[in-house]
């Protein structure tokens, strides 16, 4: 079982910058087939996160209202109190962060604090539901070698 959450996370991150329209951040969400995009800015030492954007972010903040996904920015809308995971961070603690902060994705960041990946509910769930078949592989090979065993 991987340990780190920078073994598991996804390195192929859909991002913007503060200054992508809204209707540009659907559109990239459409294209990658995501509901998210890592808010970053893009400086000489890498993309460092700052916030997170959503589909139901700009349904919510832009499409329930009226506005206009032409003018504004996901750096208008975007959820500014970012919580991260950094990549040595274990696999329990990503899922104790997430639990604590009630969010559904984690941007994984390096030492440095660069963008490095991506970690999402779905992606623990998918890992924790492959354990869980191992460890039931296992209780089912007891219950037969015990079973052998009393004939």
């Amino acid at each position: 079982m991987p340990t780190t959450v920078g073994q598991i996370c996804n390195r192929e991150v859909v991002f913007a910058t503060r200054e992508t329209t809204a209707s540009a951040a659907a559109k990239l969400m459409r294209h990658h087939h995501v509901g998210s995009l890592v808010v970053v800015d893009e400086t000489n030492g890498g993309r460092m996160p700052v916030g997170i954007v959503t589909d139901r972010d700009i349904v919510i903040e832009i499409t329930a209202v009226d506005l206009d996904p032409a003018t504004i920015t996901v750096g208008d809308i975007m959820e500014p109190n970012l919580v991260t995971a950094r990549e040595s961070d274990g696999i329990l603690e990503a899922m104790e962060i997430m639990r604590y902060r009630g969010v559904r994705r984690l941007p994984v960041v390096t030492e440095q604090g660069k963008l490095a990946g991506i970690v999402t509910m779905d992606d623990l769930i998918e890992l924790l539901a492959e354990e869980l078949g191992e460890l039931a592989k296992i209780v089912a090979r007891e219950q037969a070698r015990e079973k052998s065993a009393r004939k």
